[in-house]
């Protein structure tokens, strides 16, 4: 799968892993010129699994969850707002997290992020939003 790692001191580090797991302390990142890195969660803000690689910085992700996203069943919308400022929207399982790394998904569906593995060290807040609002913190 492709991956973004966001790094607590700001570096970014994009390829592919094969073996994220949030009950595992790292993982192992392919870079596209084919290195391998062992990243180690606790150094992350976030990983991100994504669509693509390039991404498209023009494009600005909906902070609102629409009504027929099936993503939405079982499902709690929550906001999290990152030590860093970093505002993201998203969808979970468990609120409050019940380990320090978790997976959320992206309130957008179209998203480049298909979903977050998240580092609990670096929320500053978490909280629950109406699905039918825009969140904000």
């Amino acid at each position: 799968m492709r991956v973004v790692a966001h790094y607590l001191d700001g570096r970014v580090l994009k390829g592919r892993s094969l073996d994220v797991h949030p009950n595992r302390p790292f993982c192992h990142i392919t870079t596209p010129d084919g290195q391998r890195v062992r990243v180690e969660f606790g150094e992350l803000k976030a990983l991100f699994v994504v669509r693509s690689l390039e991404g498209n910085a023009a494009r600005e992700d909906a902070d609102r969850f629409v009504d027929h996203d099936t993503r939405r069943w079982g499902v709690r919308a929550v906001e999290v707002l990152f030590r860093d400022g970093e505002r993201l929207p998203a969808l979970t399982i468990h609120f409050p997290p019940d380990r320090q790394f978790f997976f959320l998904l992206p309130a957008d569906a179209d998203s480049n992020n298909k979903r977050m593995l998240v580092n609990g060290a670096a929320v500053a807040e978490m909280r629950l939003v109406p699905m039918h609002a825009p969140a904000h913190v």
